[in-house]
């Protein structure tokens, strides 16, 4: 935790634990530097008094894990490592960069990417399509579960925040009822980091659109030079450990001419920023959707051309983010450049990833994908 007034004038005089006694959000290195930082921190504490309320609905998923994932973490009784430890998925298959001794996109120099294993048993992972088509729309983990027919100590929604936070950002911008009217559906998914290391899990795109083709296409300036360009079909879903379930069975017996004609997600990976490399990539593929996870846009002047483009092509756009302060943030500058505020306010997001960040720079209870909005 940093002192939120580091920066401001005087060097800090040690660790951060003064915590402002209205919010409880922000903590300060001593009471001169709260002193200093109150002209600024004022136009916001009540504000992060507000979203510090919302720590119980934050924390609430339906898992047998989710103390342990949330509070447990928060508190420092667990971390990322020991929850992923004790249930044998540190640092394997999808699971490298879930931590923080995790592997990076960068660290991987020029092999690929991205593993199609879940490391767990085929009763905790859906490693293979759906027992039946989803009934009505999915609004939670435990929606999902049900339909996917998974226990709920089942560890997969860390990693399927990522291709759940799409199906419900598609729900968000009225396009659900047009997956059911096209054979094709484009996403420009802008920013993606971790993901480049678990694009398997966007198989599961596959049982949440059935009978629709769906193109992703991921930029980014985390992309490696070498996978510019890059096109992966996902045939399959990702597989269990299971030498002998049927999962695995498919996936080493699908000859290359079935992958490239019968493959229901494809995937195709752009170096950049969205301005620099839209008029090449739209030529064959103008998207339904923009999404951006995690977006930071208060973060990075680079956002700006980015999102002039998204108000020129009038494309829904749906944002998400770590805290909801961010997506405030985030919607005050997006406003800036529009003169229009969000087209969807700001809302948690149902499938955001049930295990807190650790060491946020904020008290704020911070979680992957954890709020959205849309323009």
């Amino acid at each position: 935790m940093e002192c939120a007034g580091k920066g401001s004038g005087t060097r800090c005089l040690g660790p951060a634990r003064k915590r402002c006694g209205r919010c409880g959000a922000v903590s300060y290195c001593s009471a001169s530097h709260q002193i200093s930082h109150w002209k600024v921190h004022r136009e916001e504490c009540e504000r992060l008094e507000q979203q510090m309320k919302n720590l119980d609905l934050l924390n609430d998923f339906p898992f047998t894990f989710s103390q342990e994932s949330t509070v447990q973490i928060s508190e420092k009784q667990e971390t990322r490592c020991s929850f992923l430890r004790k249930r044998g998925i540190h640092q394997v298959g999808l699971w490298v960069c879930e931590c923080r001794c995790g592997a990076s996109v960068t660290s991987f120099g020029n092999s690929r990417l991205e593993s199609d294993t879940w490391n767990l048993s085929n009763i905790l992972c859906p490693c293979r399509g759906p027992s039946s088509p989803i009934a009505k729309a999915l609004c939670s983990w435990k929606d999902y579960y049900e339909w996917r027919c998974i226990p709920l100590q089942s560890p997969v929604s860390l990693l399927l925040h990522w291709p759940l936070t799409v199906y419900h950002s598609i729900q968000l911008a009225g396009l659900g009822s047009l997956t059911s009217e096209i054979s094709k559906l484009c996403i420009h998914y802008l920013g993606p980091e971790k993901e480049l290391l678990q694009l398997a899990v966007f198989g599961e795109l596959r049982a949440l659109f059935p009978g629709v083709f769906v193109q992703i296409e991921l930029i980014g300036p985390a992309v490696p030079h070498h996978r510019d360009g890059d096109k992966i079909d996902l045939h399959s879903y990702a597989h269990c450990i299971e030498q002998d379930c049927d999962c695995r069975y498919k996936n080493e017996n699908t000859s290359c001419s079935i992958c490239h004609t019968s493959s229901a997600v494809t995937l195709q990976l752009h170096r950049g920023y969205y301005h620099e490399r839209f008029l090449d990539i739209s030529e064959d593929s103008h998207p339904h959707l923009v999404i951006a996870p995690n977006a930071g846009i208060a973060a990075y002047a680079s956002w700006l051309p980015t999102i002039e483009l998204i108000k020129e092509i009038n494309v829904p756009a749906v944002f998400s983010d770590y805290c909801e302060e961010a997506c405030n943030l985030a919607a005050c500058c997006i406003n800036a450049v529009t003169n229009q505020p969000p087209r969807l306010p700001i809302q948690l997001n149902p499938f955001r990833q049930p295990m807190v960040v650790e060491d946020s720079p904020l008290h704020l209870p911070c979680y992957s994908n954890c709020f959205l909005f849309a323009m």
